[in-house]
């Protein structure tokens, strides 16, 4: 079946140039100057595709995102900004957006964004398709249905992915810090004989766990010099921000104590909730040990890198005390940062 893909923009001959380029990889396209009038196509065509404009008169692109998925939760949607920013990203990510793409736009990027979405719009349906028909395609399609859930899974990743990237933006001196512990987290999860579904669920933590950066001030997060008290309390605030940034996507449930619990202590010092022991979630112990190794040995506004030897001491000292004194033993013997 030929995709229909509506463009959306202000500027006609942006709209226009796009149409143009995208008809001939074989794409039907019609345009609209706004989300108002897009919303008229929406409700009227059968599209494949939007692709939006965000800074539109009438109706912006996050406020047609929002329409439309209310109405076709599974619509693709493409957004386009010449004003890329964390805030707009994360709504637009919440929102259930497919892809984000910078204008001036990059014409081949744009070709792989619009084929990826349509390949997930058509596993998604295969998927529906799936379910609707369960018994008599059960063996027929399970190869399928495996495949189509792979690649929801790569969505979600993606959309993880997204999220990090707006905190590396909001916070620069911590660039890379997520991904550093994601990789930590998995060595130490492989350690204690993680299955592969619960190893998946801690990377998507890891990579989650300090998501609550981004609703910190950036005259505190960067505040060059030491923190007060009551901006080392707001700085705390971050484990239940980020339960509030992701707790409405179903996805997330099961990641939530790993976000809002990372910060706890063994010996119950920690925050928010000052659990102790092993009512601490296990995987939000694991991701507190490097979490704090990669905070000490990352230069940071109000302070410089400890040196490797004094971080590793003072980790030791927070045996039973900061960390757990199991998964600090795995980290340390197997030195799951040289790798």
């Amino acid at each position: 079946m030929e995709s229909r893909i509506l463009i959306v923009d202000d500027e006609k001959m942006v709209s226009s140039v796009l149409a143009r380029r995208l008809s001939k990889e074989g794409h039907e396209c019609i345009t609209a100057q706004n989300g108002r009038e897009a919303l008229r196509y929406f409700y009227l065509d059968n599209l494949s595709l939007i692709i939006s404009d965000v800074r539109m008169p009438e109706m912006s692109g996050l406020d047609l995102l929002k329409n439309v998925k209310a109405v076709r939760p599974n619509m693709m949607v493409i957004i386009m900004t010449a004003y890329p920013e964390v805030d707009m990203a994360v709504e637009a990510v919440r929102l259930g957006v497919n892809d984000i793409i910078l204008k001036p736009v990059d014409f081949e990027l744009l070709i792989f964004s619009v084929r990826k979405a349509l390949e997930q719009r058509k596993m998604e349906e295969e998927l529906e398709s799936y379910h609707k028909h369960l018994k008599k395609l059960v063996e027929k399609r399970t190869a399928m249905f495996q495949r189509a859930l792979l690649a929801l899974e790569k969505t979600h990743l993606d959309s993880v992915k997204t999220l990090a990237g707006a905190i590396d933006a909001k916070d620069p001196y911590t660039r890379g810090h997520s991904d550093r512990v994601r990789r930590m987290c998995m060595r130490i999860g492989l350690k204690l004989g993680f299955d592969k579904k619960r190893l998946e669920g801690l990377v998507f933590g890891a990579i989650l766990h300090d998501i609550g950066k981004i609703g910190i001030r950036d005259e505190v997060l960067q505040k060059q010099g030491p923190l007060d008290a009551d901006e080392y309390r707001y700085i705390q605030e971050h484990p239940l921000i980020g339960v509030k940034i992701v707790e409405g996507i179903d996805f997330f449930k099961d990641k939530l104590p790993m976000i809002r619990n990372h910060h706890e202590h063994f010996d119950g010092g920690g925050y928010p909730d000052r659990l102790v022991g092993e009512a601490i979630p296990l995987e939000a112990r694991i991701i507190g040990v490097p979490d704090a190794f990669d905070a000490m040995t990352s230069s940071r506004p109000h302070r410089k890198a400890m040196p490797l030897d004094a971080v590793l001491g003072e980790m030791e000292r927070g045996r039973g005390k900061q960390f757990d004194p199991l998964v600090l033993e795995i980290f340390l013997k197997d030195k799951m940062w040289a790798a």
